[in-house]
């Protein structure tokens, strides 16, 4: 969006919005030089600057002429409020306040207990904050009901959790906060935080893949969160599965030996008899590990074509783990897919998240701006 403000004499900015504008018109009018690039002011609609951000030569700050009329060129770069996120996860539901995640305010850590305990404790953290927020995003763990035209969007469906399937998610913040609400998953709350600020910025399409306790993946496609016939589920990758050199049955209570049930860190814990974090990096697992994440990369890869891929999760912390994926990404591909960033920098195809832990909490706030976006888009459409 471009706007044209005129700056007159005794202009000034409003307080309580946070507007990032970029400021054009380097040129000297009425005594005026420049307005200063980059400069955050407030507004809505209407470009209002109070006089001390106006400068004359060599930066000197001053009034502008009674006489003067400086028409500047005005490109709204973005404008965020104050918005809530929220992930739920298996041992514990992360709270966040703020514009984004180079703006965070107040964050909390909740146990994961019973639904109505845990959520009612996450709505009044949003009550009792000093700024009210202007929209909630929750990215939630799953499965979960992602169509907004069924009475059960924003609902846990079916899930290990005890006490969590068929659970309402969503809507007690609506009710409890009056806001708008963004639903979706948390790794595909994860791939949004790091597309709008982390790993993955400017990069489409790209696909997020968390190996934690489970294994999901999120993809973003023409600027959106890939969705369909329901929410990808590229954690149940059928892989081929060697029995005699892995008789492990898999972990997965649906499908036994899909990619979640061969590869995620409850497998792990099952396979060997302990927690993955204790594995040593000259261990086994590490290199049967590596072949199953492989495969499933290799299958997005050919599904999906991303232009980059980013693989987080608590798996992950095992440093030798992503060099190994690589190398056998590039060997099974086995020089099909003609791609520099595969044959030449397959580094930085596929990345480790640079939001850490915090992706899916500040994929919920990007969450949060798109629910606030789409409310104010159905508001101004005239019926």
């Amino acid at each position: 969006m471009r706007y044209v403000g005129s700056l007159h004499r005794g202009d000034v900015f409003e307080p309580g919005r946070t507007v990032a504008f970029t400021l054009g018109a380097r040129r000297v009018i009425a005594g005026l030089e420049r307005g200063v690039e980059g400069m955050r002011v407030g507004g809505r609609r209407r470009l209002r600057i109070a006089p001390h951000l106006a400068y004359r030569e060599r930066g000197v700050p001053g009034r502008v002429p009674a006489n003067a009329l400086v028409l500047l060129d005005v490109e709204l770069v973005e404008i965020r409020r104050v918005v809530g996120g929220v992930e739920t996860g298996g041992t514990k539901v992360l709270c966040a306040i703020g514009t984004g995640a180079d703006d965070v305010r107040r964050q909390l850590s909740i146990p994961t207990a019973e639904p109505r305990e845990t959520l009612a404790r996450a709505v009044d953290f949003f009550r009792a904050a000093p700024t009210p927020v202007a929209a909630v995003g929750v990215a939630s763990f799953g499965p979960v009901d992602l169509d907004s035209r069924s009475p059960t969007f924003g609902f846990v469906t079916t899930t290990p959790k005890p006490g969590w399937a068929h659970t309402d998610v969503a809507g007690p913040f609506r009710a409890a906060l009056g806001v708008p609400v963004g639903f979706d998953t948390d790794v595909n709350g994860a791939a949004l935080g790091e597309h709008r600020w982390g790993a993955a910025q400017d990069v489409d399409p790209f696909v997020y893949l968390t190996v934690g306790t489970g294994i999901g993946g999120g993809g973003i496609v023409n600027g959106r969160l890939l969705h369909g016939l329901v929410h990808p589920e590229m954690g149940h990758l059928r892989l081929p599965h060697d029995r005699a050199a892995d008789p492990f049955p898999g972990a997965c209570p649906y499908h036994g030996d899909c990619l979640d049930g061969l590869a995620s860190g409850r497998a792990l814990r099952e396979r060997w008899g302990a927690p993955p974090e204790t594995l040593p990096p000259d261990h086994p697992a590490w290199a049967l590990e590596a072949e199953y994440l492989a495969l499933g990369v290799v299958s997005v890869v050919t599904v999906l074509s991303p232009r980059r891929i980013v693989i987080g999760g608590g798996v992950m912390r095992q440093r030798k783990l992503l060099p190994c994926v690589r190398r056998r990404v590039v060997d099974l591909l086995a020089g099909y897919v003609r791609a520099r960033a595969i044959a030449e920098d397959i580094d930085g195809y596929i990345v480790p998240p640079a939001l850490g832990e915090g992706a899916g909490v500040f994929g919920a706030l990007a969450l949060a701006h798109d629910a606030l976006a789409r409310h104010r888009s159905q508001a101004s459409t005239p019926e």
